[in-house]
């Protein structure tokens, strides 16, 4: 119970911060550029066995020095500061620009309004975009202000869902099935304590880092 009283006085005190923070995530899809969303993704990319503020810099680095569109994988990977597994993210980020460039211009926005529900663009992600996970895909759609209702299990998560009695053990690793199922069981808990998805991933986060980040 002490747990459960926690995220709720987190989610009482940070109800306006989350909500702005959210409101940021909406914004990027219907005002930003395709850069813009580009370069949430390829944050997305580089966030796993990774800290999110190292991704964010190292993302930033790209930006500044004008190689997330056209820079090669030896210099991509050369900005990657703090970001594991370096290399093999700066291929995927070279894979997206790829995937995503049509007629020389990055364009996702056409691709992802394909879909009639934000499943199957989720599904689309993982299965088309190397280096993108369920949580990756969550993630990135949460952030462009399409996924609310997704959850992004990363280990801060886990750990709190495991805590709050939602799951029984924190996963060694998440096949589809079990992504889904503690999906189901987090959408179910954050029903019931009436708290929503999206809210309660930011709390759960803060309550773990001290911050609001994305």
């Amino acid at each position: 119970m002490n747990a459960l009283k926690k995220i709720k006085d987190i989610c009482s005190v940070k109800q306006n911060e989350i909500q702005l923070r959210l409101d940021d995530f909406k914004r990027i899809w219907h005002e930003s550029s395709e850069k813009d969303i580009f370069t949430e993704l390829i944050f997305c990319i580089l966030t796993p066995q990774s800290r999110a503020k190292s991704c964010w810099n190292a993302v930033n680095n790209l930006l500044d020095r004008n190689l997330l569109l056209k820079g090669d994988a030896n210099k991509i990977a050369k900005e990657l500061s703090g970001v594991r597994f370096k290399n093999k993210k700066a291929e995927y980020i070279i894979e997206a620009r790829k995937l995503f460039t049509i007629n020389g211009r990055i364009s996702i926005r056409p691709k992802m309004r394909q879909f009639d529900e934000i499943n199957g663009a989720r599904e689309w992600l993982v299965q088309n975009v190397k280096g993108i996970g369920y949580k990756e895909a969550s993630h990135f759609l949460r952030n462009i202000g399409l996924g609310e209702n997704l959850a992004i299990l990363d280990r801060h998560i886990l750990k709190n869902l495991h805590l709050l009695g939602v799951i029984d053990e924190i996963p060694n690793s998440l096949s589809k099935q079990r992504y889904f199922e503690i999906e189901s069981k987090m959408t179910k808990f954050a029903s019931k304590i009436n708290i929503p998805m999206s809210h309660l991933d930011l709390v759960l986060w803060f309550k773990e880092t001290g911050e609001i980040f994305k």
